[in-house]
């Protein structure tokens, strides 16, 4: 069973007004993503996704015209030849590092769909798992920098739907972000609620809004800052009183490795579409129970990442929450693929029981979505 073929489709489509919301990254004004299909030589179809690193175009062609051609001929079975050999010609010396890393992470992820395939299991056996439920919080691009009020009807309908834990945007400022924090605590005090900055913050706003951060029982923040600011987050665990969080703009177990080591961040979120694929976030997820840290993957824009997260953390020691997309009209979630993750009243997924990922790809509904150049979101 050879790697015959690997196709990467970007991917986008324009979004409405209510679900262009305002971020520490800007506004969303498009939703683009890369999705990839690799064949078999014996007929098998997987499919990934690679995220989109705000330029989706260049990541399917870094798929398109350099990935393929070191791997098709491989093994489809062997996951961790098939890493290495793309870790030695991209990652490890002259390579395109993180946008290889997020190029790999769809061709892996893949591979791993054709794996369940080709015996007829869903991912999550394959991991050493079971169909144990998973708790979530409600996420995703979603729940901006609304006005307090807003932001409370709008997390009305996901406790009802069963959410336990949302997470809120910050990154505005420290006085408006901590309104809204304040708001959505006091319509709903038994929630987990979790903040996300997403980058926007100094060290002087996080002095800041800290001590409201803990009056409000926020369950973690964060990235604060840039991944590479270590300095910024070392300084921070020192004074912020809550769990920072980080993860998701790593790639890598390397990477993880300092982030670990350094041990101001203790809520790791490797993002399987960007950190390497299931096979390095298997990795990332045995390093971090090694610390007896939780794993609580990002996830990115269409049902196959969303559908390969419950699978991993169905089958992890170590497992935290799945992040699950609540946004307005993500057509990735909800027309892309065959079916999406659903919140059970209690407040928890369950891995799709179909072999390999679980969800299949409408084709036609990447034809008639090519990508659309330029940012997806803008200040």
């Amino acid at each position: 069973m050879q790697i015959a073929d690997v196709t990467a489709f970007p991917t986008s489509f324009p979004v409405s007004a209510r679900a262009g919301e305002r971020l520490g990254i800007g506004k969303v004004v498009k939703r683009d993503a890369v999705v990839v299909r690799v064949r078999t030589t014996d007929g098998l179809v997987g499919w990934g996704e690679s995220h989109h690193a705000r330029s989706p175009g260049t990541v399917g062609h870094l798929v398109n015209r350099t990935l393929r051609d070191l791997v098709v001929g491989l093994d489809a079975a062997d996951t961790v030849g098939v890493w290495t050999t793309i870790y030695t010609a991209q990652l490890a010396s002259h390579g395109l590092g993180a946008a290889a890393a997020i190029a790999m992470s769809g061709i892996d992820m893949a591979l791993w769909d054709i794996r369940g395939k080709a015996v007829g299991w869903p991912v999550y056996r394959l991991l050493g798992g079971a169909s144990r439920p998973v708790e979530a919080y409600a996420g995703g691009v979603a729940l901006g920098w609304s006005e307090p009020g807003f932001l409370v009807d709008e997390v009305w309908p996901l406790v009802e739907r069963g959410y336990r834990a949302v997470k809120l945007r910050i990154g505005d400022n420290p006085v408006d972000d901590l309104a809204r924090i304040s708001a959505v605590r006091s319509a709903f005090p038994a929630l987990q609620i979790l903040a996300d900055a997403n980058t926007a913050y100094d060290l002087e706003d996080v002095r800041r809004i800290a001590p409201g951060l803990r009056d409000q029982q926020v369950g973690w923040l964060e990235e604060p800052f840039p991944p590479h600011d270590h300095r910024s987050y070392a300084a921070a665990a020192r004074f912020a009183g809550v769990p920072l969080a980080a993860g998701e703009n790593h790639y890598t177990r390397f990477e993880f490795h300092r982030l670990i080591e350094d041990g101001a961040v203790s809520v790791l979120q490797p993002d399987l579409s960007k950190s390497g694929g299931l096979t390095e976030v298997q990795r990332i997820a045995a390093l971090a129970s090694a610390w007896k840290l939780p794993l609580n993957p990002h996830t990115a824009s269409t049902g196959l990442n969303m559908a390969a997260t419950v699978h991993l953390l169905a089958a992890t020691e170590n497992a935290g929450y799945f992040e699950a997309d609540v946004s307005h009209d993500n057509l990735f979630r909800d027309e892309l693929v065959s079916s999406s993750i659903t919140v059970r009243p209690d407040g928890t997924v369950l891995p799709p029981e179909g072999p390999g990922l679980g969800v299949e790809v409408d084709e036609d509904f990447l034809a008639a979505h090519p990508v659309i150049e330029g940012p997806g979101f803008v200040r």
